[in-house]
């Protein structure tokens, strides 16, 4: 979408982004579209932003943006100004671009938006072959944002791959591989290796590698990358490692060593997954920066991640997951083991692209009920479908199909007993939507309009 006057608010800001083709999005877009040129143009014309900035920079298939939020705290812990970019966002556009753990204002990113557009507009009109895409804008924008704070370091989260995301314009200080997992196989692979290829493509020359437990086809793709650029490569379980020394509803208390550190702490979160991507993000701080054993304990207890396994209610139990892969939602069924209650109630949507039936197989078995919507009215698959799908599952589990996703959450929370448990899964854009439902306040009951209104354009779920 051309604009045709300045960008002065967070809705104007939205409705250019989202104008803007997004080949992480579109399915129908090659993946030979994706290319580092626009995003370098772009950034040519801003005066190079990125250039002057201290870049964690993370990629991986699950994990990345859990990680990231804790390589912020740890940082912000050791007295460091920190900007931190990831992606999707839950409810509002300033989520993805933050500074000092603050979502930025949404003067501030409106703003930034009406800087970086004339140069988008630009050119488009002079080669639209290489006109920058919603990503690329996205990620300028955010280079802007942490230039401008004079940030001293900035954790980066990958959109998509690695190799030809628009972040990997940047040089970074440290690069950090969560995860990899068979997913967007029509873009990055069909394989576990090649996925690898595309995730290890952020490597530097000699820049220091955090590399979390990979299957071993993946370690090994990632390992050669690192000796071929004469990269310091530095692996959990073998270089840094993390114990679960307890588990509790509140949480997990861990035991992490890294060379000279020793430390046991507390982190919020659950699932054994959470503990590895605190070591990650342990991993990456203290090599960015001096951390007490003090400061180490209070960065991981201060950091809260939305929607992964966040309970929002005790009684009875409301949480919202994230969950859109297989092995996310084999976590999540595992941490949900140790919730005490009557029945369960599981709100689902699936996105188009996911491996449907294996996150079904691990969220369905053991659960009273499921409610199946669509989150999402392009990407999500039809509900009649995945209901199909969890009956053949579980055949003994009661279904309901309910399209809208704010009907579907809200009679699930209501039909629940103080003794129940209600989980919301399978999609990053359904618990954005949950969360926006079942944290507001009585009296704040939204109205939708149009479910067309409901998508958020980005290639990550």
């Amino acid at each position: 979408m051309k604009r045709t006057s300045e960008i002065r608010t967070l809705e104007q800001a939205k409705t250019y982004l989202e104008g803007l083709i997004n080949v992480e999005k579109e399915r129908s877009v090659p993946y030979a579209r994706f290319d580092l040129e626009p995003i370098r143009r772009l950034t040519a014309r801003l005066g190079d932003p990125h250039r002057n900035l201290s870049v964690i920079h993370i990629a991986g298939s699950k994990g990345k943006g859990s990680t990231a939020l804790y390589t912020e705290s740890l940082l912000r812990a050791s007295g460091a100004r920190v900007g931190t970019f990831t992606s999707p966002h839950l409810s509002s556009w300033t989520e993805r671009f933050r500074i000092d753990g603050v979502d930025v204002a949404p003067e501030t990113l409106a703003a930034a938006v009406d800087r970086v557009a004339p140069h988008v507009d630009a050119l488009r009109d002079s080669d639209p072959a290489y006109a920058p895409t919603f990503f690329d804008a996205t990620t300028a924008v955010a280079f802007e944002l942490f230039h401008d704070a004079a940030v001293d370091r900035v954790v980066l989260e990958v959109g998509l791959g690695g190799r030809l995301d628009s972040t990997n314009v940047v040089s970074p200080m440290l690069c950090c591989i969560t995860s990899i997992e068979l997913e967007h196989q029509e873009q990055l692979g069909d394989t576990v290796a090649k996925i690898a290829q595309e995730k290890a493509g952020i490597i530097k020359p000699g820049v220091p590698v955090v590399m979390g437990l990979l299957p071993e086809e993946a370690a090994d793709v990632v390992s050669e990358r690192a000796r071929e650029l004469d990269a310091p490569l530095f692996r959990l379980g073998r270089d840094f490692d993390v114990d679960v020394v307890s588990e509790d509803l509140e949480g997990q208390r861990l035991h992490l060593v890294d060379g000279s550190v020793d430390v046991h702490a507390r982190i919020s979160s659950f699932g054994r997954h959470q503990a590895h991507n605190a070591a990650l993000a342990l991993a990456c701080a203290l090599r960015a920066a001096k951390l007490s054993d003090e400061s180490i304990r209070a960065g991981l207890e201060a950091t809260r991640l939305a929607a992964r396994i966040e309970v929002l209610s005790r009684s009875p139990w409301v949480i919202v997951d994230s969950a859109h892969t297989a092995a996310s939602a084999a976590a999540l069924a595992g941490v949900l083991t140790a919730f005490p209650r009557q029945r369960t109630h599981l709100v689902v949507s699936i996105s188009a692209g996911k491996t449907a039936e294996a996150i079904l197989s691990n969220l369905v078995p053991g659960v009273d009920h499921v409610t199946v919507t669509r989150a999402e009215p392009i990407r999500s698959l039809s509900p009649t479908d995945v209901a199909a799908m969890i009956r053949a599952i579980a055949p003994d589990v009661s279904v309901s199909v309910v399209p809208n996703p704010h009907l579907a959450v809200r009679a699930a929370r209501e039909a629940l007993g103080s003794d129940d448990l209600m989980c919301v899964a399978g999609s990053i854009y359904l618990a954005g939507i949950a969360r926006s439902i079942l944290t507001e306040t009585p009296g704040e009951r939204r109205v939708v309009v149009s479910r067309r209104s409901e998508s958020r354009p980005d290639g990550s779920d």
